[in-house]
């Protein structure tokens, strides 16, 4: 069977050579005779995956030692939840940034915990786009501030990250190893994994380790961070073979190097921007100085003519380009792991409906 050119926005597409290499040991991992799915979390075959798939993460983040790595459970969706329990303090504000409807989200959350000031509100705006760091009404003393540095439903990035005082917080999960940046500029990142770093069920967590002992004693064990960072991740069973698939990934990462991937990132989005502002079929949705290199999104002149543009693009072998079902429209995920030829063949493909349908 052929592999199709998969767009879609999560779960992604994964590198071939590391699904390759998954395959070859899935039954067989390492000489130990039997998956690694089956090996003990506890045991050396496992450990030693574990133990690479952090400093990996060490290693292209630059993290020093004063940084934890964790590998968690629950998507970002529980770090929308975990963020405020462990870092926002009795009487005291998070600031957090709206930028669409992740941001929103974690608004949401965290409003069940404690006090909020939503310090920039653009969740809302048509076209879509991010806050400047100069619209922040960042609160005095703030707990913390928490910006979503890529909306995937609306294809807006944050270029520029923000600077504040406080301790800057990120829902990185679309974009997380997808460019080079100061990780020593944020006091937490979190992200989803099955977008650029590996199937679903494993989260990753970054966490400055003055900041995991803020939580109190009374939070339930499993959703301090403290718990995680004293146990290495290993206070329950984790997802192994998602950390797994994800150390893979991260060698993969490495001989690609980050700042070729990025440059390969930039150039796959500028040329599907380049051809959906050729003419005045295509419309693009988001800001063009925030327009998001990792979800492309845009629109045609009509819903029908969206609906059989994506039907006739997955005969083609082009999957996963409906947009999200919130918004409609079109949408185009760019993760590291998706070809530069698969954008050729969307333009061409492009280029030819609006031939048929412009």
């Amino acid at each position: 069977m052929a592999r199709v050119y998969n767009f879609s926005a999560g779960p992604a597409v994964l590198p071939l050579e590391v699904l390759e290499e998954a395959q070859r040991e899935l039954t067989d991992f390492g000489g130990s005779g039997m998956s690694i799915m089956e090996a003990s979390h506890r045991g050396k075959e496992y450990s030693a995956v574990h133990e690479e798939a952090v400093a990996g993460t060490r290693e292209l983040l630059g993290l020093s030692d004063d940084y934890a790595v964790l590998f968690l459970q629950g998507g970002a969706s529980t770090q929308f939840a975990m963020v405020p329990m462990n870092l926002l303090g009795d009487g005291q504000t998070a600031d957090y940034a709206n930028s669409g409807a992740w941001a929103s989200k974690a608004i949401k959350e965290a409003k069940l915990i404690g006090r909020v000031n939503v310090a920039a509100d653009c969740g809302k705006e048509i076209p879509t786009r991010v806050p400047r760091p100069d619209e922040l009404r960042l609160t005095p003393g703030a707990a913390y501030v928490h910006i979503t540095s890529n909306e995937t439903i609306s294809g807006a990035q944050w270029k520029r990250f923000p600077e504040c005082e406080a301790p800057l917080v990120a829902d990185m999960s679309s974009d997380i190893l997808s460019r080079p940046f100061d990780a020593s500029r944020f006091g937490l990142i979190y992200a989803g994994a099955q977008k650029n770093l590996g199937p679903a069920g494993m989260t990753l967590v970054v966490i400055r380790k003055d900041l995991a002992g803020r939580a109190s004693e009374r939070l339930p064990t499993m959703l301090r961070y403290k718990t995680h960072v004293e146990e290495n991740s290993l206070y329950n069973t984790p997802p192994c073979f998602a950390i797994y698939i994800y150390m893979l990934v991260g060698r993969w990462i490495r001989k690609m190097g980050l700042d070729a991937l990025y440059r390969r990132n930039v150039d796959k989005a500028a040329k599907l921007y380049a051809a959906i502002d050729a003419g005045k079929f295509y419309r693009g949705t988001a800001v063009r100085e925030c327009r998001s290199d990792m979800n492309v999104t845009w629109r045609l002149p009509s819903e029908e003519l969206e609906e059989r543009f994506v039907k006739e693009a997955s005969k083609q072998g082009l999957k996963g380009l409906k947009g999200h079902r919130s918004v409609g429209g079109l949408r185009a995920s760019l993760y590291n792991a998706f070809p530069p030829e698969g954008v050729d063949a969307l333009v061409a493909f492009m280029q030819d409906f609006e031939r048929r349908n412009g």
